[in-house]
């Protein structure tokens, strides 16, 4: 589970986070949403320890990202927005490395790479070196990273961001499986039709605050709109007006 209460984030004079709070909860597909510059990216950060809020807090499974950093983040498994692969190591080499920064044991660690290959259909490039990977190959080597440690929690930054159809496809299949086998699973995006095709719940984000929380079809009832599409607009419209 992960929960943030009144994060806010300010970088000088720019305020990237003005008041963000959500629940992400077990079992729950979460997408987080918003148009560039809503603050999506530096929430998810904040969540994932790599950038400590200027107020407010969050746990995750109960662990503060202020007061406790470390286990918030072994408790998590991430897939950050543009997060590189080492070049100079095939994919299975990628995986193996954070499954022993993990603390994982050598053969556990084998086990659980040659599972994650199995299951994301890496075989092809699994033991290429990763400099040159197209980016549904990249994504899905940072994605096997995220999870070979076994997280209950998973946090992703864009995932489907420069994906083919095919790739998109797979790793709905995915998220939905861990979702269904209980994990907590948030994703930030600004596609609509990706959102409301995967996630259980919907926070709607802009200018740092969150405009909206809930199912898919409650935010269209709110708005009174037909698609979530719709209904996104009419947030962003109402906060411009007020």
């Amino acid at each position: 589970m992960i929960e943030a209460t009144h994060l806010a984030k300010h970088f000088g004079a720019v305020v990237a986070v003005r008041d963000v709070s959500l629940h992400a909860a077990d079992g729950r597909i979460t997408g987080l949403v918003g148009p560039n510059g809503a603050g999506k990216s530096t929430t998810l950060r904040m969540l994932y320890t790599v950038l400590r809020p200027d107020s407010g807090d969050a746990l995750i499974d109960g662990y503060g990202v202020m007061h406790s950093p470390l286990e918030a983040a072994r408790r998590l498994g991430v897939l950050a927005h543009g997060a590189g692969l080492y070049p100079n190591l095939t994919a299975r080499e990628n995986i193996l490395y954070f499954g022993a920064l993990h603390g994982l044991e050598r053969r556990a660690a084998r086990e659980r790479a040659a599972e994650l290959i199995a299951l994301l259909e890496m075989e092809e490039f699994a033991d290429r070196r990763a400099r040159g990977f197209s980016q549904g190959e990249k994504v899905k080597t940072t994605l096997a990273r995220a999870l070979v440690h076994r997280p209950r929690n998973l946090v992703l930054d864009e995932p489907t961001n420069g994906l083919d159809v095919m790739a998109v496809l797979a790793l709905r299949r995915l998220l939905t499986s861990l979702r269904d086998d209980g994990h907590c699973v948030l994703f930030s995006s600004h596609v609509m039709q990706e959102v409301s095709a995967l996630c259980d719940e919907v926070v709607v984000i802009a200018h740092g605050t969150v405009l909206a929380s809930g199912s898919a079809a409650a935010i269209r009832a709110r708005t009174g709109a037909s698609s979530l599409e719709e209904a996104f607009v009419r947030l962003i419209a109402g906060q411009a007006g007020d």
